[in-house]
């Protein structure tokens, strides 16, 4: 598997187009003679397109000197493709297919196209022989499936592909090309072509993409900037889960963490500006998004829990370290980190999943918070003032020591209720996010003072979750005659960490309190 940027401007010409001497090119000090060859390649997307709507394409292609699997896709202004190599059975490759499900969403892929190429192709080299460009002077035939009848196609191209040179020799080769006769390409690519007007609207904005604003349905008059902003802040976190859907396929931490944390934002802002969205539609979303964040949870708490006790067992000295205590500890956080991982693969491959995207997609682009600003700002204000009380209201409880269980049924002690405390903080930093086109800088600042809040509660929940388990995996030592005693130093480390982090809490809450960075909020 080979992945790669693709820089390369396209051009349409006449049938006799004659190519230009391309050494006046400032750079380019040779040709090479052309080569020709035939390419036949056949293009797959689902029946609606679903992969053409993201300006994707997905093809198998004979002949050349990357015959095989290409996947291209969207990277900003240019391309990426990743290139697998050809088998004998037309089976799509898994690790494209893991990179293109949470577009295609499970549904089949199947040739839509057929395009065969008889490509001339001329190599621009700089004086030490170094290849800065390649030249493909292409004639095209194509035939589209799924019309009957199936239309055909012939036309005559030009590609202009950078190698180890720069745009402005890219420029300057396009230039000569035009100044030849050539055009520049109506058409983005020889599969868009061959679609005869098939291709569909782009899908809604994504990185690299061309999106459509969302349309205003149901929505008022009265609605101002703000809301449009909670929009656009809905669809980016919708789109940090498409983005962040391949990596986590491929076991990357970032990338749980990253789609983690964009559903955590929708969700939040879902429930602080509910009163100006549709809650028939959000309250099931919100439910759906919750069962996929905890799935992602699973794995992401297990990789963080390994680092964490990993770092706690090196800190010690090893005599006081008795037994397999790192191994076990590994042990048993890779086993539940394992099965966490087997059933998220399991979930995002699942039609519940296919649906989530559809419903999310469905939302993000249809529709506007139906509030004024001044109501969206009320909103906001509420959410920052509903965690401080929160936060004050934990703080009265009496502390107990970190990580032991109450007995059944639990009273609300101060763990809880900073954990608590944190996760509003945490809504209400998103809220703030999500207003800062239109509020600016003040809110800005708000949502960093909110988010020193919020990191410190959650590091000292950290210990929480750390001196639970070291109890618990000192309980199984125990119980299984063996020696518990560094188990209880790693619970009783965590206990006085937690602590320490609550040193700084009342600073921090200074902080996020202050008039001056609280005054927009009115």
């Amino acid at each position: 598997m080979t992945a790669m940027t693709e820089i390369e401007t396209k051009f349409s010409a006449p049938v006799d187009f004659a190519m230009p001497d391309l050494t006046v090119v400032p750079g380019v000090a040779s040709v090479d003679e052309p080569t020709a060859f035939d390419l036949d390649a056949t293009y797959y997307d689902t029946a609606d397109l679903a992969l053409a709507r993201r300006r994707m394409t997905l093809r198998r292609r004979r002949g050349g000197h990357d015959a095989g699997w290409h996947l291209k896709q969207p990277a900003g202004m240019d391309r990426s493709e990743l290139q697998v190599p050809a088998t004998e059975s037309r089976k799509v490759p898994d690790e494209i297919t893991a990179q293109i499900w949470v577009h295609s969403r499970g549904s089949t892929l199947a040739p839509v196209v057929r395009i065969r190429t008889h490509r001339t192709e001329r190599a621009l080299r700089a004086a030490d022989g170094k290849v800065l460009a390649l030249i493909a002077d292409d004639a095209v035939k194509s035939l589209a499936y799924g019309v009957d009848p199936p239309p055909q196609q012939q036309w005559h191209e030009l590609e202009a592909e950078l190698v180890n040179g720069d745009r402005e020799l890219l420029d300057a080769v396009g230039q000569a090309l035009r100044q030849a006769g050539a055009q520049p390409a109506e058409a983005p690519s020889k599969f868009a072509h061959a679609l005869n007007g098939r291709l569909p609207s782009p899908a809604p904005s994504e990185d690299g993409m061309t999106g459509r604003a969302p349309t205003e349905r149901g929505v008022g008059p009265s609605i101002g900037p703000g809301s449009r902003a909670i929009a656009d802040y809905l669809r980016a976190q919708r789109d940090a889960i498409l983005r962040n859907d391949p990596l986590v396929r491929a076991g990357d931490p970032d990338g749980v963490h990253d789609m983690r944390v964009a559903i955590r934002r929708i969700r939040a802002t879902m429930r602080t500006y509910r009163a100006g969205l549709d809650p028939e539609r959000t309250a099931p979303l919100r439910d759906e998004l919750q069962w996929l964040g905890l799935m992602l949870g699973a794995v992401r708490d297990a990789d963080v829990l390994t680092d964490r006790f990993e770092a706690a067992v090196d800190a010690e000295p090893p005599e006081v370290m008795i037994g397999p205590v790192a191994i076990r500890i590994r042990e048993r956080l890779a086993a539940s980190q394992g099965e966490a991982s087997v059933a998220l693969r399991a979930a995002m491959t699942s039609r519940r999943y296919a649906r989530v995207l559809n419903q999310l997609d469905d939302y993000v682009s249809n529709g506007a918070p139906d509030a004024t600003d001044q109501r969206l700002l009320r909103s906001t204000r509420k959410a920052v003032t509903r965690a401080d009380a929160m936060l004050d209201a934990a703080q009265q409880l009496p502390l107990r020591a970190a990580g032991v269980p109450e007995p059944s049924p639990a009273p609300r002690d101060q763990d809880a209720g900073l954990h608590e405390a944190r996760k509003a903080y945490k809504r209400a930093r998103y809220a703030a996010e999500a207003l800062a086109p239109v509020a600016g800088s003040p809110a800005t600042r708000l949502a960093k003072r909110m988010r020193a809040l919020q990191d410190l509660l959650g590091a000292h929940q950290d210990t929480v979750v750390g001196a639970r388990l070291m109890r618990e995996y000192g309980m199984r030592a125990h119980l299984d005659g063996n020696n518990a005693f560094s188990y209880g130093l790693l619970y009783q480390r965590e206990v006085e960490e937690g602590r320490r982090w609550l040193d700084g809490l009342d600073r921090a809450r200074r902080r996020a309190r202050q008039r001056s960075v609280r005054a927009w909020l009115g």
